[in-house]
């Protein structure tokens, strides 16, 4: 058994390093700040009571991502945020010209945002997107699909003014 120090510096150096990957998945699905930050600390809880072991940093990235799926799903389906109606924030971007390109990806359906935002900001193939987001490989590929053609127009109407 490893000692608590240990543990907590392991713990504390895998929050540095994925939790703001955590809470760009999180804005993406919720677009508020405070329930994104609210989901960040509940996936790093489970994540310090998890007793499993992970097979390498690619399956503690998945896990992370696919735990923030369900946490913000879990959030978006309650009681309290069906009764009540969100302010709009915008999700934080990595480097400034991404910026821009948040704000319209902002603007599509949640459908297409995750698939989109996992595949180009993540860096997932398809299937690995499937498993996390626990669809079939062909939907994400459809979702995927269309949320270029809506954001290739978007993009276009963006220019146009």
């Amino acid at each position: 058994m490893r000692d608590a120090s240990a543990r907590a510096r392991e713990f504390n150096a895998k929050y540095d390093e994925y939790a703001a990957m955590v809470y760009r998945l999180a804005m993406v699905y919720l677009g508020c700040h405070a329930d994104a930050e609210d989901v960040v600390q509940e996936v790093y809880e489970k994540l310090l009571h998890y007793n499993g072991t992970f097979e390498s940093e690619e399956h503690l990235k998945a896990w992370l991502l696919r735990v923030t799926a369900n946490c913000c799903k879990k959030l978006r389906g309650s009681f309290w945020n069906k009764h009540t109606v969100a302010l709009s924030e915008a999700i934080p971007a990595q480097n400034e010209g991404e910026g821009e390109l948040l704000e319209l990806l902002d603007a599509l359906p949640e459908k297409y945002r995750a698939v989109l935002h996992l595949y180009y900001c993540e860096g997932y193939a398809t299937d690995e997107i499937a498993a996390i987001l626990g669809r079939r490989a062909a939907t994400v590929r459809s979702q995927l699909s269309r949320g270029r053609a809506l954001l290739r127009d978007a993009w276009k109407g963006a220019e146009d003014v």
